[in-house]
């Protein structure tokens, strides 16, 4: 048999998907952000949900 070919299985894939509205503003924002760090948009808001969780978790703990 030969090798599979392809892309390598993720080890977290991405199977759950959201749809949200964003005004022209906040998208401008996002999308500046995302050039300047070289990520992507969905890559941005996982880090945006992370950085709320986080933020909560602190919060509770007091």
């Amino acid at each position: 048999m030969s090798p599979r070919t392809g892309r390598p299985k993720a080890e977290h894939p991405k199977e759950v998907r959201y749809s949200i509205r964003l005004d022209v503003q906040i998208e401008q924002r996002l999308r500046d952000f995302c050039e300047k760090k070289g990520i992507s948009k969905g890559e941005a808001i996982r880090q945006g949900i992370e950085l709320l969780l986080a933020e909560k978790n602190k919060a509770s703990d007091h």
